[in-house]
């Protein structure tokens, strides 16, 4: 039979079930021509007893069977003989002979086919089937067909004597009644077969035969392939080869086992199709010639209806299981000039056997015919466990010109490739196919089911509501948490907080998942990110959940009308879809935080607390810098590395200025405590009585960052309300605080010599660090103005750990000079320390001395 190369190697056993049913069938077979058109009164092959002929010396012979097959260089005869010896020894087969006489007188010796040519003896009470073949030229039917029996006979004229003749009836047909089960065997193996079904289909401008039989194994053995091929004939005569359907991969049949087979054939519209036969025959290898075995009328062709309602399974079998299809989750959304369709093909595998699927093509079909492909990729060779369920995503963009109602997702079986036609058979417009030309076969499109595709506009997701869904990876529940929208740089981001739970009760095992953001149709560029928290772990145990943000960035002054979110997954290599939604433009406003309350950070490994510790403005001449000191506390059980804060001042009329962070890189201890810093400079005529800081967790490449790397965006952003206060310095240095030194100036001493332009100073101060918190490097100066007894002021920078050492009771020296001083008479002078930082300052505090005046020594 035709061979069509398909993805499966199992094709390449193709012809097995014809073998199965024809094998060793006792009953006669002949082509379509000898097929009596009086189907009541026709006598089968397998109901038609020959009488038999005695042969001589306990010696019988009875025709079991006789077919006729069209072949190029004639047509071919072919007929069993079953010899019985009910002698004490063995009879020489070389003493009988058979011949074919025609309705035009040829006589034709018949010759012995294949292995049977060996067949030399008979032995005692045995019994022997012998098949002959006979070339008898242009004629095409078995009625008036004979076939004589000859003995060798040294006394007869010529040395053979006719022993007898079987002459073929009129209403003889070789075919079994359509519907009828035949119990015969193959390979030596007892089997009941019957023709089951035929089937029109139209697709494509073609017409398609779907030919089915059911077969079943009596024997206690597996029935294997005896290599024969399948034709669909016409009662015309006209012959059409068969392809084996693409469900069929496998064709051992188990002892008691019971299998529906079908088979495929393209036929021309114009064909009659009344009183059909499916006829199998086998290619004898000694001879090259195609041998009739059996056949079976085929019931009347029905055109099945391939619809398949709304929610409606349809079944389908493959290798004998049955494997039900459902369309389900089908939505649509509009996106550019195409309607965006996606839905889910689920498949389960009903049978007690893994089963793979043949390879299917997929399309969406308009009310007005129009097709669309869709990929078919997930489906086409998937394999199958017993009772196991897959749910195969698919998506297809239909313009939006088309009529959106009363689409139909085609599902077809693609069969075939370029194979060689079996020689002597005859194609599928009838015309018989010269041997050796190596003619080639297109592939065969099948129509399987027509999906309907209910009309469905995807409804948008609120949010904090939760919704179920499943795909390929498994079921499970999902909510929006929240939407937020905050500055970053010259962008905005939009935050999508998104809740999964597993809702099986078996783990959820979680692609690596990547997400993107579309806005209003794809009209507004969106560079996306996906931040998960334990991104590492792929499996959620049941009732478990996690939760995720998909991050995305759009220009500050962009607007939109809705947000669509799709989390992706990869399976080898190939881009599968997880989950995808649509949101409205509604974003939830970010949380505040009242002054003196804790900010909170999450995370594996990250929990921590955040408070205010202060907040201060360094008044300068062209703008005000903001500073803010937060202690970060871990909550952690172990050391761990700390989030990397991130953060932006919002003031009272609604500007956002970007905060420069210092935080330090070291480790944590739990309960340990670090000092962030963020500072910003706003416009000196900015009110910063209301002032909070938008403040969040820094993420790259949807992790949480570490040291050194540089955050592109932040989540879990909460609005911290700062209290700012106003600098008020000391009166005094007895204890001036520089974080995290406090500085004590004890005592100090100037001294000037009458008559010079110097004034010695002495401090004596301790110095104490405070290990409490640890800080990132802070870059502030401490600056010490000096203002002497005329009022003139100069600055030292005083550098901790150099000019200034820890400990107590050290001493700190220094000398002014100005010619003035040798004028001086006493007064007092002043110290004063300031804090510097980015160039700004801010008053700690000062104090005023008083300069003792020394007499020169004497000189002597």
């Amino acid at each position: 039979m035709r061979k069509y190369r398909v993805t499966y190697a199992a094709l390449l056993v193709s012809t097995l079930v014809a073998g199965q049913l024809a094998g060793g069938i006792a009953a006669p077979v002949a082509g379509a021509a000898g097929t009596s058109k009086n189907a009541a009164v026709s006598a089968t092959a397998a109901a038609f007893k020959f009488n038999s002929v005695p042969l001589g010396a306990g010696v019988t012979a009875v025709l079991e069977n006789v077919n006729i097959w069209s072949q190029t260089g004639g047509n071919i005869v072919s007929y069993t003989l079953k010899y019985t010896n009910s002698g004490n020894s063995s009879a020489s087969l070389m003493h009988y002979f058979s011949r074919v006489v025609t309705p035009g007188g040829s006589v034709l010796p018949g010759n012995a086919v294949g292995t049977d040519a060996l067949k030399k003896k008979i032995g005692a009470k045995e019994s022997l089937s012998v098949t002959y073949y006979v070339n008898v030229g242009q004629t095409s039917s078995l009625q008036g067909l004979k076939i004589s029996m000859l003995v060798w006979d040294a006394k007869a004229k010529g040395y053979l004597r006719q022993a007898g003749s079987y002459a073929v009836p009129a209403n003889y047909s070789t075919a079994a009644a359509a519907g009828a089960s035949l119990n015969t065997t193959m390979s030596d193996i007892p089997v009941t077969a019957s023709a089951d079904s035929l089937q029109l289909y139209k697709y494509g401008g073609k017409v398609y035969a779907k030919v089915g039989l059911s077969l079943t194994n009596k024997g206690n053995k597996v029935l294997g392939d005896p290599g024969y091929s399948a034709y669909l004939v016409s009662a015309s005569g006209t012959s059409f080869e068969l392809a084996l359907s693409g469900t069929q991969t496998d064709y051992t049949i188990q002892p008691q086992e019971k299998r529906s087979i079908y088979y495929l054939t393209e036929i021309p519209a114009y064909l009659k199709t009344d009183n059909m036969k499916l006829q199998f025959t086998q290619k004898d290898e000694t001879t090259k010639l195609e041998l009739p075995k059996s056949a079976y009328k085929l019931p009347a062709a029905t055109s099945p209806n391939l619809v398949v309602g709304n929610g409606v399974v349809k079944k389908i079998i493959v290798n004998s299981n049955t494997v039900e299809t459902l369309l389900r989750n089908a939505n649509v959304y509009s996106q550019d000039a195409d309607a965006v369709w996606t839905f889910q093909m689920q498949i389960k595998n009903t049978g007690n056997k893994a089963v793979t699927l043949p390879s299917y093509e997929l399309a969406v079909k308009s009310v007005k015919g129009t097709t669309f492909p869709v990929s078919a990729k997930g489906l086409s060779g998937v394999t199958l466990k017993p009772l196991e369920t897959k749910i195969i995503p698919l998506t297809v963009r239909v313009p939006l010109e088309v009529e959106q109602s009363g689409l139909q997702l085609m599902m077809i079986e693609a069969v075939g490739a370029d194979t060689a036609v079996v020689p002597g058979s005859t194609g599928s417009e009838g015309a018989t196919n010269t041997a050796g030309t190596g003619a080639t076969t297109s592939k065969m499109i099948f129509p399987v089911a027509y999906f309907v595709i209910p009309y469905s506009l995807r409804t948008d997701v609120q949010t904090g509501q939760e919704y179920m869904t499943t795909n390929s990876f498994g079921s499970f529940s999902y909510s929006i948490q929240s939407v937020q929208r905050y500055p970053w740089r010259d962008d905005d981001i939009v935050a999508a907080r998104l809740k999964i739970t597993n809702t099986q009760s078996v783990s959820l095992t979680l692609p690596e998942l990547k997400g993107s953001i579309k806005l209003d149709n794809d009209s507004l560029l969106v560079t996306t990110d996906l931040f998960m928290d334990n991104k590492e772990s792929s499996v959620l145990a049941p009732g478990k959940s996690l939760e995720m943000y998909v991050l995305g960035k759009i220009a500050y002054t962009a607007e939109f009308k809705e947000m669509r979110i799709a989390l992706t997954g990869t399976e080898n290599t190939e881009t599968i879809p997880f989950l995808d939604l649509s949101i409205g433009n509604s974003t939830n406003s970010i949380p505040a935080i009242p002054q003196g309350k804790s900010y909170t950070v999450t995370g594996k490994g990250k929990t921590a607390s955040v408070q205010e510790n202060r907040t201060t403005v360094y008044e300068g001449e062209n703008y005000n810098l903001v500073y803010t000191e937060l202690l970060m506390s871990s909550e952690e059980k172990r050391q761990s590395k700390m989030a990397r804060l991130q953060a932006y001042y919002k003031t009272k009329d609604g500007q956002y200025f970007e905060a420069t962070p210092s935080q330090s890189d070291n480790s944590a201890s739990p309960g340990a405590k670090q000092l962030v810093v963020f500072w910003t400079k706003l416009p000196k005529t900015m009110d910063i009585s209301d002032i909070s800081l938008y403040l969040g967790a820094g993420v790259n490449s949807g992790k949480l960052i570490e040291s050194g790397q540089e955050a592109t965006g932040f989540v879990d952003v909460a609005a911290l309300q700062l209290n700012p206060q106003v600098n008020e310095p000391a009166t005094t240095l007895l204890q001036t605080v520089l974080y995290p030194y406090t500085i004590s100036f004890l005592s100090s001493e100037g001294r000037h010599m009458i008559s010079t332009d110097t004034i010695n100073i002495s401090i004596n101060y301790n110095l104490k660090r405070d290990y409490q918190y640890d800080a990132g490097a802070l870059e502030h100066k401490l600056i010490l103005q000096i203002t002497d007894p005329f009022g003139i002021s100069q600055e030292k920078t005083l550098g901790i750990g150099t000019d200034l050492t820890e400990g107590t009771n050290n001493v700190y020296s220094l000398s002014i000079n100005r010619s003035l001083y040798k004028t001086l008479g006493g007064g007092t002078y002043k110290l004063t320390l300031y804090d510097e930082f980015q160039g700004e300052r801010l008053m700690l505090g000062g104090q005023v001395y008083t300069v003792k005046e020394e007499l020169p020594p004497k000189s002597e």
